[in-house]
């Protein structure tokens, strides 16, 4: 009976005892002394047997005074007949003074046993240092902007990429003005009339089709602009379908046959543009007095007669 009693109580203490063994958990930092904000790696090293699985510790009640920044994964290793897992952890604290981090809880199962046990690191201790302020010392200002020196190789470079920036753009705008310009050319030879003959019968033609009588004004004053327009191209060689009353004007100064039409010309051009983009309702009068100046201004710049011009050769 006694030999039965001793062999429990031998049961009960030693068992516990040898589970124990199974596990043993350590938790340390690599230094003890730290600045605020400094970065802190705590290590918690568990070395279990091999029939011992255990789970990752959990930090969030045992370091609530601290920041945790990184879990890193964990990392097994063989000891003789054991296996050491390491978790590593940076952590770290924004407010001076000692810290401690109580033991840390290890959960783990024995293998055939799924009752959950729990084993506990050391704790660990550390001091964080607010940073060294001397008492005594002047405030030192921002450092002022750091001057680099001119590279002349640099601007030389940058130099040349705007001449050529420039060179190619000058080059592609010559081509562009080059190309309408023989565009010009292309369709006045196609017209086998010369241009005021052309423009005189078109006149006659709109006049006809009494369009500002039937109250389509706007398109009365479109289509007679664009007949005196298409004169002066053809006549001129200028893009005068594309340029705007006043570079009209500005291409027209250069052509000696139209100084007498400037001003009857702008008139001209100025009235049709009331009424295109003005919305301006002209009376009678206008539309008619229109159609006079268009057909003035082509017979004041058409070529004189063949004779004409040998009478005034022979005279000079």
């Amino acid at each position: 009976m006694v030999k039965r009693f001793l062999f429990l109580i031998f049961i009960v203490i030693y068992f516990p005892y040898s589970f124990a063994q199974n596990i043993s958990a350590k938790a340390f930092t690599d230094s003890l002394n730290y600045q605020v904000g400094d970065y802190i790696n705590l290590i918690i090293r568990v070395e279990h047997n091999k029939n011992v699985s255990i789970s990752n510790p959990v930090l969030s009640d045992s370091t609530s005074k601290i920041e945790i920044i990184k879990q890193e994964s964990p990392e097994v290793q063989t000891s003789g007949a054991n296996l050491v897992t390491t978790f590593k952890y940076i952590i770290s604290k924004y407010d001076s003074g000692s810290v401690t981090i109580p033991p840390i809880p290890i959960l783990y199962r024995i293998k055939g046993n799924q009752e959950l046990q729990t084993a506990y690191t050391n704790e660990v201790n550390f001091t964080v240092h607010t940073l060294r302020i001397q008492p005594g010392g002047q405030i030192k200002d921002v450092k002022a902007p750091i001057k680099i020196p001119l590279d002349w190789k640099e601007i030389l470079m940058w130099f040349l990429i705007v001449l050529i920036i420039l060179g190619l753009a000058f080059y592609l705008y010559s081509r562009y003005k080059k190309k309408k310009m023989l565009e010009v050319k292309k369709e006045r030879k196609v017209i086998q009339k010369p241009p005021h003959v052309v423009a005189l019968y078109e006149l006659r033609a709109l006049e006809q089709q009494q369009l500002w009588q039937k109250g389509m004004i706007k398109d009365y004053h479109s289509k007679i602009t664009e007949i005196v327009r298409r004169y002066f191209q053809d006549q001129f060689y200028l893009p005068a379908l594309e340029l705007t009353t006043s570079e009209v004007m500005q291409y027209l100064k250069q052509v000696r046959r139209a100084e007498v039409i400037m001003n009857i010309t702008y008139d001209f051009l100025s009235n049709a543009d009331l009424v295109k983009f003005a919305k301006f309702q002209p009376m009678a009068s206008v539309n008619e007095e229109m159609m006079k100046q268009a057909v003035e201004i082509v017979e004041k710049t058409k070529p004189a007669p063949e004779k004409e011009i040998t009478a005034e050769v022979s005279n000079a």
